[in-house]
């Protein structure tokens, strides 16, 4: 109970600081409207009866698992500031466990990621995105385990920070790539083997291709536009998310204990 109460006390915490930042709630639900609305049109219009697929319901899914994965990831950098202020030491030398700390705050990341993909999914049925009821209740899963592994993988990237400056540089190296090497905006069906080997080990693929294999189920489009099954992106998740949240909380505690 005292560790459920620390996890539960600091993923309040990161909700009360989203809600009292108006500008980033404005911009987390504005841009991918945005984007689904002029890039999901555009495409549509312009690539869909060619490709014979509704690359706005490919733009919804692929921008759903980014936002879910990356708002996780890019919400970790909040312990930069935590480490500055020194409120990172307070609560590493309480009696609590470090996974507890920081699984409390993967989970009040993950929830303000959700609030931000709930006004989406809204925006995705007035365009007529093909989600059915089976498919809202599974992509209730999926966005957890797509958070809790962007949390997993925004933790391990922290160790290679030392400010915010620099988080900005690593962040925008390691995801922009992603982007691309995930089918994020375009079909990586085919790919060389240079990129097809880049794109296997980006965890974004795998959260994306999951949302896509959720929505798609059943539909025509399903195989033109899922790489791999539900079952093995969710266990190739599973296993990434394990193996970073040890290896990133091992790598964060023995830094902070050093400082």
């Amino acid at each position: 109970m005292h560790e459920l109460n620390v996890v539960t006390a600091l993923a309040g915490r990161d909700m009360l600081k989203f809600f009292r930042d108006p500008g980033r709630m404005i911009t987390a639900v504005v841009f991918p409207f945005l984007m689904i609305f002029l890039l999901g049109g555009t495409l549509q219009l312009n690539l869909g009866p060619a490709a014979g697929f509704n690359f706005i319901g490919f733009t919804f899914t692929g921008f759903l698992g980014m936002t879910l994965f990356q708002s996780t990831a890019q919400g970790l950098t909040s312990l930069m500031d935590d480490r500055q202020n020194d409120f990172a030491q307070e609560i590493f030398v309480s009696p609590v466990s470090r996974y507890s700390i920081v699984f409390g705050k993967i989970l009040g990341e993950t929830s303000v990621a959700i609030l931000q993909v709930l006004p989406m999914v809204l925006f995705a049925i007035v365009l007529r995105v093909p989600l059915t009821a089976t498919a809202l209740g599974l992509l209730v899963p999926v966005a957890l385990l797509s958070c809790f592994m962007g949390g997993a993988f925004g933790l391990l990237l922290l160790n290679a920070m030392s400010d915010s400056r620099a988080s900005n540089q690593v962040f925008n190296f390691v995801f922009l790539p992603q982007y691309f090497l995930a089918g994020l905006i375009a079909p990586i069906n085919h790919l060389p083997w240079y990129l097809e080997a880049l794109s296997l080990i980006s965890p974004m693929r795998y959260v994306i291709d999951l949302a896509r294999g959720v929505v798609f189920a059943g539909s025509r489009d399903y195989a033109r536009v899922v790489l791999l099954s539900p079952v093995t992106n969710a266990a190739v998740l599973a296993l990434m998310f394990a193996a970073f949240m040890v290896l990133g909380t091992t790598l964060f505690v023995r830094r902070e204990t050093n400082r």
